[in-house]
């Protein structure tokens, strides 16, 4: 079930800090008609950090609903605390989710064992499947190969999204792991070379903006069509960057204001908008793509 382009879907938000939810439903319906395989719904770009338990499970079912069954949707369940990533976990379980996503604690910096003990713990908390995500860059701790090799034992944990953005360390997963063992890059910038190097998907930020051209690019890798997916890739080079430019998801958010699919850019504080410099960038970016006019 897990392949492809996954897009780590950003959760508008209205003037008042309430979730826009027809922005929301506009966007699943615009993954829906440009061949994206599958959502994730509040994981950290969808600003899961900020999102009470409330918000964040009525989110998750509601973009369950929006899908209608037409792809998957993977739930963003992860938290620093084991305790909350379990009750997430089993709040969602039932409501039709394909599986989890769930991210190294931040901020702890717990031990390897720790993470062994937390990521085992959500396991048990639904049969459903779980992808672990590691982004080191986030979350100050990067969880090592070996530890994912034990995780891997775990009958529902089938996966991992690396956001480390180093191809060697993809060349340790795939010779620590067994073959069926999910590998996703959660890198934009290095996700095609992933993919050509037998990665299994992306669970990616761009795909928000470019949804059809990611999910032809994972077609194509994943058909072992090699040159034309990095023909692909060449063409988002330049705004896999400059969305990162500043802290995700402040860029993504802007882009699809701009391009008219969300009503608003606003942001839960800490986060807030772009800088007009920024703004004035990540436009150029989108008109050299031909995604807003002139």
């Amino acid at each position: 079930m897990f392949r492809g382009s996954y897009v780590a879907i950003v959760t508008p938000m209205l003037e008042s800090g309430k979730v826009d939810y027809a922005s929301l439903q506009n966007l699943v319906d615009f993954h829906i008609e440009n061949n994206t395989h599958g959502l994730v719904a509040v994981g950290t770009t969808g600003e899961s950090a900020t999102l009470p338990f409330d918000e964040h499970i009525d989110v998750i079912k509601f973009v369950v609903k929006c899908a209608n069954k037409k792809m998957p949707v993977i739930a963003g369940t992860g938290a620093n605390s084991t305790e909350e990533a379990v009750f997430l976990t089993k709040n969602v379980g039932d409501c039709g989710v394909d599986g989890f996503l769930s991210v190294v604690p931040y901020y702890n910096k717990p031990q390897q064992k720790g993470l062994v003990q937390h990521f085992t713990h959500i396991a048990n908390a639904s049969e459903l499947p779980l992808i672990l995500y590691n982004v080191p860059s986030r979350t100050v701790l990067d969880m090592h190969t070996s530890t994912v090799k034990e995780l891997s034992k775990h009958p529902n944990i089938v996966g991992i999204k690396d956001a480390t953005g180093d191809l060697n360390r993809l060349n340790e997963l795939k010779e620590a792991l067994s073959d069926d063992f999910l590998l996703f890059s959660g890198d934009d910038s290095t996700g095609c070379d992933f993919l050509n190097n037998g990665g299994h998907g992306v669970i990616s930020v761009t795909s928000n903006v470019v949804p059809a051209q990611m999910s032809k690019m994972c077609e194509y890798a994943l058909a072992g069509e090699k040159a034309k997916a990095k023909q692909i890739d060449d063409k988002l080079q330049s705004l896999h960057s400059a969305l990162f430019t500043v802290p995700n998801p402040v860029l993504p958010k802007w882009a699809l204001y701009k391009m008219g699919l969300i009503a608003l850019p606003n942001l839960r504080l800490p986060m807030v908008l772009p800088e007009l410099n920024e703004q004035i960038a990540i436009e150029q970016e989108l008109k050299n793509l031909g995604l807003i006019k002139e």
